[in-house]
């Protein structure tokens, strides 16, 4: 049983290019397999978070970030009576716009975009399923509906405020501003109960599976980490009940109650707040002009020491950063190579370089290609097109001392 809130099947405001339903599947489901189905999401298996790919088999990846992410949102969504599906479709979806690289290479991208209206990793997820997945012969993207597509768009909250003449006021994302132009997405209100717990349930997922990257990685240690909240309280509980055993498994158990207790605080607050908003439809939630998914006030404050002990000690770690420092040349020096000589795009691009018309028009598709590649194809390209290899040296037994 759904809550009076909760978005359904039947009031979904349909799809673009309107299609017949399917006598299987809810629309939601649909937008949920379609995401899962398309090349983008596939490509996310060779995109890191953190670490370049390159380093190791065991850190996470952006796929298995994205899994995590939706199961996270399916127990939260379950627990407060939302639509499951619509969630774990936004929650699938919310990484797809990601460059190689991580924030890395988003961060180099931006700066490379900056002449022709920069370059945002969620507004890129939305020109991905409204545009660059060219699969169906109907439309180009995936057709999701517009409450996917708005969960998308808007699940960190609204892009922009109305302005006195009912426009929206402030620098919108390139990507975001341009269909939305097309298709009101509403982006100055929240979305969905559905979308906002899938944005954190990213912050639940990361905070936790950063922390276990970063112990593999030897950029800190279990003592140091036993000093924040959560974590120590964590640590503390399992050492009283397992005494004798061993430090994988302690590991293991003393993370897992730190995800419990963000995924606990996270469900108890916000059926506080859908509760007291006295919202009876979706779009009553929409219209709050407030989140209704949140943290409690100190478990907020917990995972801001947290994470900035992450800044400090995995983000900004002096390993981390000389690989930045590489892979932001490898990107650096791909998209000018890609602007100076365009035939370099693949075939299947070259109908949409023959009608780019200006330098603006041709450096979006340029970072769209660019910001579609794996870490493993973004060095392979750099290597081909460079004869250099920018992170050779960096890891023992690569023939560099």
């Amino acid at each position: 049983m759904r809550a009076s809130f909760a978005s359904t099947h039947d009031s979904a405001r349909g799809r673009r290019f309107p299609e017949e339903e399917s006598a299987h599947r809810s629309c939601f489901q649909r937008d949920r397999d379609r995401i899962i189905h398309c090349s983008a999401f596939r490509r996310l298996k060779h995109k890191t978070q953190v670490f370049v790919e390159h380093e190791g088999d065991f850190y996470r990846t952006r796929l298995t970030h994205s899994i995590e992410v939706a199961q996270v949102a399916r127990t939260i969504a379950n627990a407060l009576d939302l639509n499951t599906d619509l969630t774990e479709a936004v929650a699938l979806a919310h990484d797809l716009g990601h460059t190689p690289f991580g924030h890395t290479g988003e961060d180099a991208l931006h700066a490379l975009m900056a002449p022709y209206g920069g370059f945002d990793h969620n507004a890129q997820t939305l020109r991905i399923v409204t545009r660059l997945e060219r699969h169906y012969a109907e439309f180009d993207g995936l057709n999701l509906t517009w409450d996917t597509l708005e969960g998308i768009a808007k699940h960190n909250g609204p892009v922009a405020p109305l302005g006195p003449d009912g426009t929206l006021v402030g620098k919108i994302p390139h990507a975001l501003a341009e269909y939305n132009a097309e298709d009101d997405l509403e982006l100055h209100t929240h979305a969905s109960a559905e979308a906002q717990v899938a944005a954190l349930s990213d912050d639940v997922a990361y905070n936790n599976h950063d922390l276990h990257d970063g112990l593999r990685a030897g950029l800190f240690t279990e003592e140091e980490i036993a000093e924040l909240p959560i974590v120590g309280d964590a640590y503390a509980e399992v050492d009283r009940k397992y005494p004798t055993t061993d430090a994988y498994r302690r590991r293991h158990e003393a993370l897992r109650r730190v995800f419990g207790a963000m995924v606990s605080d996270l469900i108890d607050t916000s059926r506080e707040k859908l509760i007291g908003s006295g919202a009876q439809s979706a779009q009553e939630i929409r219209d709050l002009g407030r989140p209704v998914i949140a943290f409690s006030d100190a478990m907020w404050s917990d995972l801001k020491q947290i994470r900035a002990f992450l800044f400090a000690n995995m983000y900004r770690a002096p390993k981390v950063m000389e690989q930045r420092a590489r892979v932001t040349l490898a990107v650096n020096e791909l998209f000018p190579i890609y602007m100076d000589d365009p035939t370099l795009l693949p075939q299947r691009w070259q109908g949409d370089v023959a009608g780019a018309e200006g330098e603006t028009p041709l450096a979006r598709l340029v970072a769209d290609y660019i910001a579609g590649m794996t870490d493993r194809f973004a060095l392979q390209q750099h290597a081909r097109l460079t004869g250099r290899d920018v992170l050779k040296g960096m890891w023992p037994g690569d023939g560099v001392s």
